[in-house]
């Protein structure tokens, strides 16, 4: 028999002989490497080196094949992925799967995802590449992921984690038929359709206060374990949860150069990078107790409750009746339920601001008594570029066209007219 190059032709080739043994037996017996056994007591020394010699063909031609068919199984099988990540391929059902797994999946309208095999042939990949896609390291040589940095407000950089192209489509599919099908909570306004910080500032206008917290270290928060929490709280059974947690899912890194090699190092957990397109839906299915926990509080007390991402926002309304508002409460409250559910409150990004200061709400001012409004800085430092562009003066450090036309259609978002009016007057040009 000719020799089969391709994995899955030979994979499908042992499936039909019964199994990776009879597969073996029968090629060496169509090869005429299969040695009947005999009765070496009877045979001649002539006979018994022939013999001995049969044997060590046949064992050689054996190695040879279980080689190769090892290869084919691992070409259609997940064996390991890598340093600290559980894997039984042969395990149809865990301890910790749901009884109803399949049921639940249903009612959450998701694809059907019962093997490795099926979960590549949805993403469109090979199963070497899921496994690529999915397998750890610490100490990895290369990444699927580009990273860079971009500036915070209140200073210094932000880490930002991009898929490469592969790992990134496989990301939108999950994110698409998946992430974007399980349950939010309605406090939450972030990456979601229909919502956005307009949306959530809406929520908070004419307010007697407004309280904001940030949680700290939000995406690295969130491990690959509590990420395989969610596709197994879903529906989904251990196998197929462990891999749809390690492709949304990335070890924070450090460089290390060693013998003239670069290693990527793994300095943590796997968690949600800050950059691939499913970790904030993740962040909002995942938030769902969260939020539900705070919505309800605040909402026994007359306080409104808001979540953009890490960003949570409480307010009291003006026309809501009592003595001075029990801030120090609500603060108290946020730390011990965000605590309890597995966050931190960033302890130096809280703030309180009252009716006779500024409120804003996710970068837009609510007080004032009319509609949330980007901030007059921001109007007037795009007015000024504009006319920079028309008297061919140089833009400053950062800002282009393309920039520019961000900052009017932000502003677009909440008022139309003077949106329209500055993204004419930044026109089409580089």
């Amino acid at each position: 028999m000719a020799k089969q190059t391709d994995p899955l032709v030979l994979w499908r080739q042992i499936q039909q002989a019964g199994g990776m043994q009879p597969y073996i037996d029968a090629q060496l017996r169509e090869r005429g490497f299969l040695v009947e056994r005999g009765d070496t007591d009877d045979m001649s020394d002539r006979e018994l080196a022939a013999y001995k010699k049969s044997l060590k063909a046949e064992a050689a031609e054996r190695a040879k094949i279980r080689k190769e068919s090892w290869t084919a199984y691992k070409a259609n099988h997940v064996v390991w992925l890598g340093d600290g990540i559980f894997w039984n391929d042969d395990k149809k059902q865990d301890d910790r799967d749901l009884p109803n797994a399949e049921e639940r999946a249903a009612e959450n309208e998701l694809p059907p995802l019962d093997s490795p095999q099926q979960l590549a042939d949805a993403l469109g990949i090979t199963m070497p590449q899921l496994v690529g896609m999915a397998y750890h390291r610490d100490a990895a040589r290369k990444l699927h992921y580009v990273r860079f940095t971009i500036p915070k407000k209140g200073g210094g950089e932000r880490a930002i984690w991009a898929p490469l192209p592969r790992l990134k489509k496989a990301q939108r599919w999950i994110l698409r038929n998946i992430v974007e099908k399980l349950l939010v909570h309605g406090a939450a306004h972030g990456f979601l359709p229909g919502r956005s910080t307009l949306s959530n500032a809406l929520v908070h206008g004419d307010s007697r206060v407004v309280v904001r917290m940030d949680l700290k270290d939000f995406f690295p928060t969130v491990t690959w374990k509590r990420v395989k929490g969610i596709f197994r709280a879903a529906g989904y059974r251990d196998r197929i949860s462990t891999l749809l947690a390690l492709i949304c899912t990335e070890a924070p890194r450090g460089v290390v150069e060693l013998e003239g090699l670069r290693y990527f190092v793994s300095l943590g957990d796997r968690c949600l990078p800050q950059g691939a397109p499913t970790s904030p839906g993740l962040t909002n299915t995942l938030c769902l107790r969260l939020d539900r926990r705070l919505s309800g509080w605040a909402a026994k007390r007359g306080w409104r409750y808001t979540r953009y991402a890490d960003d949570l926002t409480f307010s009291l309304p003006n026309a809501h009746i009592g003595d001075e508002p029990p801030i120090k409460q609500l603060i108290g409250v946020v730390h011990g339920v965000t605590k309890a559910e597995g966050f931190t409150v960033h302890p130096d990004k809280t703030r309180i601001v009252r009716r006779g200061g500024r409120q804003k709400v996710t970068g837009l001012v609510i007080n004032g008594g009319v509609a949330p409004r980007v901030p007059r800085t921001l109007k007037r430092q795009i007015r000024s570029a504009i006319h920079k562009l028309k008297v061919g003066k140089p833009l400053q450090e950062g800002e282009t066209r393309e920039t520019l036309r961000g900052y009017a259609a932000y502003i677009y978002m909440t008022d139309p007219i003077l949106g329209r009016k500055l993204l004419a007057e930044i026109g089409e040009g580089a």
